[in-house]
């Protein structure tokens, strides 16, 4: 009797033990705990070049900004928690900031919400100066102070297109008057190589038709025929973006499949260190359920006695 009541008293310890350690993971607060994280200003060209349809999704032609669009949420979803990540829309010649840099877990569902308003309907013009958003890309970066310290890291989505192209005899100063590479970033070049039509895209956002080449600003009309009048096609114009991000200290990288921004997104280089909320309530939970695995698991160290029993079966001799 005394034996069974030590292993009554034996189990309910355990079990005992497992029910605290399970509240205790209910209860625990989060730690501030030091970890790499990152700080980004998503910013999309959401000129007209950016709805040719030459990418995929679900089988489907996808145009450049859709298809951005998708990849951003792919990085929203693989950087780690105490990131921060906001959206700026880009066209005409400036840059315009549309929702600050936020922590990606917090604000998961939000910043997934506020990208789907991201498109061609905020488009207030036709034009479209890449190097001039760049530059007011770089402005609006060192206007948004994060905290602790610092400001986000640029990535600027387009596919390089100048809209009117620019005139090779007086390229354009500007970025020579931006600080000395304070602001860090990428340009990351979307679109295939081989140009493709443009389409024709009304306030509403409906299509209606395809631009003509006598509806555009070709390169003849400024006096240069080094290249051919071919500005109402689109392709990506990696060149180009590979000489802006050299002029601003940039990285550049092309966006090739959905998993491609996030690859390169999540550089070291880009990480910064600081204390991050961190959710520990997994260990005293992962302990309560070991020690009553412990406890309800079979024992295989006792064995029927079969020979015993075999004895017990046979007919006296």
């Amino acid at each position: 009797m005394r034996s069974l009541r030590l292993a009554i008293d034996k189990d309910s310890r355990a079990i005992t033990l497992a029910l605290v350690l399970l509240l205790a993971a209910l209860v625990m607060p989060s730690f501030e705990l030091p970890h790499d994280a990152y700080d980004y200003l998503l910013v999309f060209d959401i000129s007209q070049s950016m709805n040719v349809e030459d990418y995929q999704l679900n089988a489907a032609p996808a145009s450049r900004l859709a298809f951005a669009h998708e990849a951003a949420r792919r990085l929203v979803r693989d950087l780690p928690c105490g990131s921060r990540v906001g959206w700026a829309a880009f066209t005409g010649y400036r840059t315009i900031p549309l929702l600050a840099p936020v922590d990606v877990c917090a604000y998961y569902n939000d910043l997934l919400a506020s990208l789907d308003q991201v498109d061609a309907r905020m488009r207030w013009s036709n034009a479209s100066e890449i190097t001039k958003g760049v530059y007011w890309s770089v402005q609006t970066a060192q206007e948004m102070p994060l905290q602790p310290a610092g400001h986000p890291d640029i990535v600027f989505i387009t596919d390089g297109q100048e809209a009117p192209p620019l005139d090779p005899r007086y390229p354009p100063r500007l970025l020579e008057e931006l600080p000395n590479r304070t602001i860090h970033g990428w340009l990351i070049g979307a679109g295939r190589d081989t140009p493709s039509p443009i389409p024709r895209i009304d306030e509403e956002g409906h299509r209606q038709g395809y631009w003509r080449a006598d509806e555009v600003v070709q390169p003849s009309a400024i006096g240069d025929t080094s290249v051919p009048d071919i500005e109402h096609l689109s392709g990506l114009r990696e060149p180009h973006l590979r000489a802006l991000a050299e002029q601003v200290g940039f990285n550049y990288a092309r966006l090739t499949d959905l998993t491609s921004l996030s690859a390169a997104l999540r550089d070291q280089k880009f990480a910064r260190r600081r204390p991050t909320p961190t959710d520990l309530s997994w260990l005293p939970a992962a302990i309560a359920v070991w020690l009553l695995a412990l406890r309800f698991r079979p024992d295989w160290r006792r064995k029927p006695d079969v020979s015993r029993a075999a004895r017990r079966r046979l007919p006296n001799s």
